[in-house]
């Protein structure tokens, strides 16, 4: 009988351990709500640990906080954003980014980029196709992909919108100009569809995430299609 016992004892401390020994490994995060908030499309709860390639999504009037080793990320209500490797992919919305660790938000083809691993406090929205960027505390460096400039005279064009936000200043940049044209969204969903199917994260486990319509109020409030 002391063999099954010692199994059991085993089994139940890797279930435990496992998931703990992942969140460290992976890079991940603990993610703190009073509801309203979902995770990969389904309704998360405090707390919930996310990992790189999970989408957050906040309701109206519900907000969400991200805490991982050296940085907070206050979620604003109605905003999308996929977690990554110390980086917040925005899709749109707003959030407030207090690091130490130059945590890093990425919008389209912007990503805001804390200048050294000093304090550093910083918030990017991301509506109606601007991004103001406005520095509390330090300063940000705005970063373009100009991989995806059409040509080098839009390039020289729109050199003049990136640089520097500086401590106490806030920027706006034109999304539309600097990125071209958003891609369209499925009707009635204001989730990017590249999102659509993400992965989980965590030592390799993957999940595709299927947002359906209607359904019960378990399944996934956002209305996009497969």
């Amino acid at each position: 009988m002391s063999v099954p016992i010692s199994r059991f004892l085993l089994g139940s401390i890797l279930v435990f351990a496992v998931p703990c020994l992942l969140l460290g490994q992976t890079s991940g995060a603990i993610l703190h709500t009073q509801g309203g908030v979902w995770v990969n499309g389904y309704e998360a709860h405090d707390s919930t640990a996310v990992f790189p390639g999970d989408v957050l999504e906040t309701k109206p009037g519900f907000s969400a906080n991200l805490t991982l080793d050296g940085t907070t990320v206050l979620i604003q209500a109605e905003s999308v954003g996929k977690f990554g490797e110390n980086l917040l992919s925005l899709d749109h919305g707003a959030v407030s980014v207090t690091t130490s660790t130059a945590f890093k938000v990425k919008v389209n083809c912007l990503t805001v980029v804390p200048v050294s691993t000093v304090w550093t406090e910083y918030d990017v929205s991301d509506v109606n196709h601007t991004i103001p960027v406005a520095a509390r505390k330090s300063d940000v460096n705005v970063e373009r992909e100009l991989k995806l400039a059409k040509s080098p005279i839009q390039v020289a064009q729109n050199a003049g919108q990136q640089g520097s936000v500086h401590e106490g200043e806030q920027h706006t940049y034109d999304e539309s100009q600097l990125c071209g044209a958003p891609l369209p969204s499925p009707s009635g969903s204001g989730i990017n569809p590249k999102w659509i199917a993400v992965g989980a994260g965590g030592a390799g486990l993957a999940l595709c995430l299927i947002l359906c319509r209607g359904g019960s109020p378990k399944t996934p409030v956002s209305n996009v299609q497969p």
